[in-house]
């Protein structure tokens, strides 16, 4: 899926943008083999829920994404979940015990929100909303009225957001605003690990959704094995 686009369209440039990896480290392995070399930007929510927060901290290191901070990585280092579920407050409270002292330190290193130029567009990206950079689930039939606004008061054509778990395109003359829905754990009815590339060149935008198949069979392993609520394994092979 796509924003509005000319087929055969040459693209001058492109960037790799993840979310919600939630400390599955097969999904981003699987994820970042398909990326390549390009260069990787990640909306937040790095850990929580997942059997492996060092290593995907450690891979994303590795491979030089800037990220921005969610609200499982804020609840980790806070140790506040209390408006989580109670499954999501037992994995919080695992990863807080179970977290690196280097990977707490890149953690707490992570800003609420990010603006770049890329292409000669302005690109805003957070985790939640731009007015809630934690706690707002933007979805387009609940927010598209206020695309418009967002894109206006940042003075940006470009809104990458995270949170949802849910992979959307919304595009207008003013700008676009896409989620590239959730690398570790999607809730879309499709279990394989999902991911977006923005592309652009001096005429157009446009976001690519994509989605990899990883083994799906050892990530729940390690969460169950791990001693983390077997539900959380469970709903990866469903993806919901």
């Amino acid at each position: 899926m796509s924003a509005p686009g000319r087929a055969g369209m040459t693209w001058t440039a492109e960037l790799a943008f993840v979310s919600d990896v939630h400390s599955n480290l097969e999904a981003l392995e699987a994820v970042l083999e398909d990326i390549g070399d390009m260069e990787i930007y990640c909306l937040g929510d790095v850990v929580g829920y997942g059997a492996s927060p060092n290593e995907v901290i450690a891979r994303l290191k590795e491979k030089g994404a800037k990220c921005v901070l969610g609200n499982h990585d804020s609840a980790v280092l806070s140790g506040r979940a209390n408006e989580f579920n109670a499954r999501a407050m037992q994995a919080v409270a695992w990863t807080a015990r179970n977290i690196s002292d280097e990977g707490r330190e890149f953690l707490a290193g992570l800003p609420l929100s990010r603006t770049i130029t890329f292409g000669g567009r302005r690109v805003f990206m957070t985790h939640g909303s731009p007015e809630d950079n934690l706690g707002e689930y933007v979805y387009p039939a609940t927010h598209s009225d206020l695309f418009g606004y967002y894109l206006q008061k940042l003075g940006v054509q470009v809104i990458a957001l995270g949170h949802t778990h849910v992979p959307f395109i919304w595009a207008d003359r003013e700008g676009t605003v896409f989620n590239p829905g959730s690398v570790g754990q999607p809730r879309t009815g499709d279990r394989r690990a999902s991911y977006a590339l923005l592309k652009v060149n001096e005429a157009q935008i446009a976001v690519e959704h994509r989605a990899v198949e990883y083994d799906v069979e050892r990530s729940a392993k390690k969460i169950v094995e791990a001693g983390l609520p077997d539900s959380l394994a469970r709903r990866l092979f469903t993806g919901d």
